[in-house]
């Protein structure tokens, strides 16, 4: 009796966990320079924050949260970049805070959503800096679109199917994985093999940062390891001693990620290589 309920009851509770990662309510008050805004996702509403730059303007920043997260971790940057003359763009991503949408995708509709995002920035140089489920978002919609001038990727996944596996309890392992993803598929209308940083990065021609926590056990640094592997253009890597998930993008990082961006904006691109960032975990200068 217990394998008959398990056989029902585990799919569809994996594929809940895949779908449904939990929504937030948005709860900063928009930073000083922005104003609340909607945007039109692929077929949902998008709830953010636009930005003005406090210096002659150079460029829009757009910034992807992550998993179960909301633009509320974007005070910090948006601080940081509008005194840098950026137009600053964070939104609440679909399923997510205050947007609408009932299923998160990974990146499989969530890239068409930037893609809109994008649409609405003045012209100009695009910056993305993404945060785990933000990270795998920006990968994939730099693949695919060509006014992206710089990436910084945090935490990123290589691919929903190898995160998803490594992170499912382990009673799924016991043949209930590939049902839970198929009811997760119908459900959301989705493929999750289609979902695939690594298999973007090589069509990536942005210059792109990849950073990473080195004691991250939720997604091991090997993801971004594999993607750093796949990218053929400009590229670093930054591995951060002692960070876990969620915790890279701290301290002196943002020093070698403002230089990123800078050396974007000039075409004056550092050769490719890896690092292992002194810094460890933190107060955020920006989260």
């Amino acid at each position: 009796m217990l394998v008959v309920v398990a056989a029902v009851q585990l799919p569809a509770i994996g594929a809940g966990a895949i779908l449904y990662p939990g929504r937030h309510r948005t709860i900063a008050t928009a930073p000083q320079s922005c104003e609340s805004t909607a945007f039109s996702g692929e077929g949902v509403t998008l709830r953010g924050w636009r930005c003005a730059a406090r210096l002659e303007r150079r460029g829009t920043l757009v910034y992807l949260h992550g998993i179960a997260d909301n633009r509320s971790g974007s005070v910090g940057i948006v601080d940081r970049f509008t005194a840098r003359g950026f137009d600053v763009i964070a939104y609440d991503s679909r399923a997510h805070g205050e947007s609408g949408g009932d299923a998160c995708t990974y990146g499989y509709f969530e890239k068409l959503d930037l893609r809109r995002v994008i649409d609405t920035a003045a012209p100009g140089p695009i910056v993305l800096i993404g945060t785990s489920l933000g990270a795998a978002v920006a990968l994939q919609e730099a693949a695919v679109d060509d006014r992206v001038t710089a990436v910084v990727a945090a935490e990123a996944f290589s691919d929903l199917r190898t995160v998803a596996i490594e992170r499912a309890p382990f009673v799924f392992r016991f043949g209930f994985v590939e049902p839970s993803f198929r009811r997760a598929e119908a459900a959301g209308h989705f493929q999750i093999d289609a979902v695939s940083p690594l298999r973007a990065a090589a069509s990536i021609k942005a210059p792109t940062l990849l950073v990473h926590g080195a004691a991250d056990t939720e997604t091991p640094p090997d993801h971004s390891r594999r993607i750093f592997g796949a990218l053929s253009g400009a590229k670093r890597l930054s591995i951060v001693p002692g960070a876990g998930h969620n915790e890279s993008l701290r301290g002196s990082a943002w020093s070698e990620i403002d230089s990123w961006i800078e050396a974007s904006m000039t075409a004056g691109m550092p050769s490719s290589k890896v690092s292992s960032n002194a810094c460890r975990a933190r107060t955020p200068m920006a989260s």
